[in-house]
């Protein structure tokens, strides 16, 4: 049972009206203002006695010596999971964020075009992790012959990075015997995850030797080379828009800022986060400390996966003052995830 199940209606209500007045104004809400807003016939006195419980339960806090109360960490988590009423976006911004995203064919570029609609349509830093490269699917295998016994392994993967690979060989191969090895790997190959792909090459190793000709030993052999010196890239994010944190007050100061911006230099402990949201159905939320990451304690993450085949690729999300507009940012970071889903699946 939630804690706002907890509550009565009227309880729900001051919540629900004085995060809302909070977010919107970035003022401490008092008690008279909270029954004006409220739209509720009760006397301030019964609205201090409420927002007295409520500050016992952790919900809210008065900062300083000022007589209104602002929501907690926790006051802002039963907000989001409970009260709030998210505002689906009209047809035209749909429109007008799946025309930037999908503006081109290169998937770097679609990535980029993400991280700039979330930061631009949120004010706020948006970010995008990379995809992993062992689950980036393989295109097309070649190998080119090189001189003393080598041959060049040209691995094209789905996000068009070709890796090149000179590999030291016991023996010549013609060309003809090259194609051949490469037409067959293709046909083995093509389509599977560069993570697949070494697993498939084990398997069809063991599998078949006893019934495998000289030409496919060889070339399984090579692609065992190839794919051996594969090195996982570590994971990376693009971002864009961090600068427009610096408008916030609550997270604007020279000290934040500084601990805000070496976070994203770092990137380490902001990847451990995201990467928590790589499996998980739909939007996430971190709200303030729930990060558990000191540079964030002011902030919130707001983060959703986006697909590609029905496999999560990397995730999206944007990074702002925890007094933000849930019941926009959240809507966005969920179409933009799922716009960018649809953009990389028809690139592929």
């Amino acid at each position: 049972m939630s804690k706002s199940q907890l509550f009565d209606d009227r309880t729900n209500q001051l919540m629900k009206v004085l995060v809302e007045s909070y977010i919107s104004d970035g003022l401490p809400v008092g008690s008279k203002a909270l029954v004006e807003s409220s739209g509720l016939k009760v006397s301030s006195a019964t609205v201090r006695n409420v927002m007295s419980d409520l500050e016992k339960m952790g919900l809210i806090h008065a900062p300083h010596t000022s007589a209104g109360r602002v929501p907690t960490v926790q006051g802002y988590r039963l907000f989001v999971d409970s009260l709030l009423s998210v505002k689906q976006p009209d047809k035209s911004l749909l429109k007008q964020l799946a025309s930037h995203i999908k503006n081109t064919d290169e998937q770097s570029k679609i990535l980029e075009n993400a991280t700039d609609t979330l930061s631009g349509m949120t004010q706020m830093a948006g970010l995008v992790v990379l995809p992993k490269k062992e689950l980036i699917a393989l295109s097309q295998v070649e190998f080119i012959p090189l001189s003393n016994k080598r041959i060049l392994a040209v691995l094209v993967q789905s996000d068009n990075e070709v890796q090149n690979r000179v590999l030291q060989l016991e023996r010549d191969y013609s060309p003809s015997q090259l194609q051949q090895m490469s037409n067959y790997l293709n046909t083995l190959l093509v389509g599977k995850s560069i993570k697949a792909v070494c697993r498939t090459l084990s398997l069809e190793m063991e599998n078949t030797r006893q019934k495998m000709d000289e030409m496919m030993r060889s070339a399984i052999q090579m692609a065992n080379h190839a794919f051996a010196e594969h090195h996982e890239d570590q994971d990376d994010f693009m971002i864009s828009g961090e600068t427009n944190l610096m408008q916030y007050n609550d997270i604007s100061s020279m000290d934040r800022m500084r601990q805000l911006f070496d976070a994203f230099h770092e990137k380490q402990h902001i990847l451990n986060l995201l990467n928590q949201v790589s499996d998980a159905e739909g939007v996430q939320l971190f709200i303030g400390q729930e990060s558990g990451y000191g540079p964030l304690d002011d902030c919130s993450v707001v983060a959703a996966p986006y697909k590609i085949e029905g496999q999560s690729m990397g995730v999206l999300g944007v990074i702002g003052p925890t007094r933000m507009a849930y019941d926009k940012v959240i809507p966005i970071v969920d179409l933009t995830a799922k716009l960018l889903s649809s953009a990389l699946n028809h690139e592929n």
